[in-house]
């Protein structure tokens, strides 16, 4: 006889991960690696191990570390570690595919949970916007906040679960692989939300790098200060 329905799995016990490795590069920044039964999971883990709060990276359908911005993720990571905030940059298993890379990203934040994390903004580009959304969905009261770059809309119709949470919205008015108009139905799915357009940034946001970098370190601090 059956006892019922069962407890859903977390993201680290469905990846079924056989072996872990835990590197520090520097005093500020880890390597992980995770060997799971669908692939290897990477994790680049920027900030003080007794951080409260932490930045998911997502990055886009070719998969990558370094976001878009000419290394913004890698930047953020560096600039947050110094204000206290971990950063977690993931590469996922299967690049492309929104249900594994979903739970990289929840895995990512799994582990980050049990070593002290108690809230996170999550943050995507192109592809990894989707991913974003979810996981901060996903996530719950754990995520107040979620940044998109240039992202898509597909896989994005979870938004209205953002209700309550800050969004931010970031798109390039000269886009060339998706247009503005996927940030604006994403922002008009989730029904909150802000939405920054630059004008002359193409899909990789170079042309604003400077912007974002002036911008989001203060949207990020401010989001996750203390309740």
């Amino acid at each position: 006889m059956s006892d019922g329905p069962q407890a859903p799995q977390s993201p680290l016990a469905r990846l079924q991960v056989m072996a872990v490795q835990d590197v520090p590069v520097t005093p500020a920044l880890r390597h992980l690696e995770l060997y799971t039964m669908g692939g290897l999971l990477t994790v680049l883990w920027h900030g003080p191990r007794d951080a409260d709060s932490a930045v998911l990276c997502c990055g886009g359908a070719m998969g990558g570390l370094l976001g878009p911005a000419n290394g913004l993720f890698h930047w953020l990571g560096e600039q947050l570690a110094e204000q206290g905030i971990a950063t977690l940059r993931v590469s996922y298993r299967r690049p492309n595919d929104l249900d594994r890379c979903v739970e990289d990203t929840g895995a990512a934040a799994e582990m980050a949970y049990a070593e002290g994390i108690e809230q996170f903004v999550v943050i995507g580009h192109s592809f990894g916007g989707a991913v974003a959304v979810n996981a901060a969905v996903h996530l719950g009261a754990l995520a107040p906040g979620v940044i998109t770059l240039a992202t898509q809309s597909a896989g994005c119709e979870i938004a209205p679960n953002l209700a309550g949470r800050r969004v931010l919205l970031v798109h390039g008015g000269r886009d060339r692989i998706l247009p503005v108009w996927a940030s604006e139905v994403v922002k008009e799915i989730a029904g909150t939300g802000e939405l920054i357009v630059y004008p002359d940034a193409d899909h990789l946001l170079v042309e604003c790098g400077d912007e974002l970098r002036a911008l989001l370190p203060g949207w990020i601090v401010e989001t996750l200060r203390p309740a």
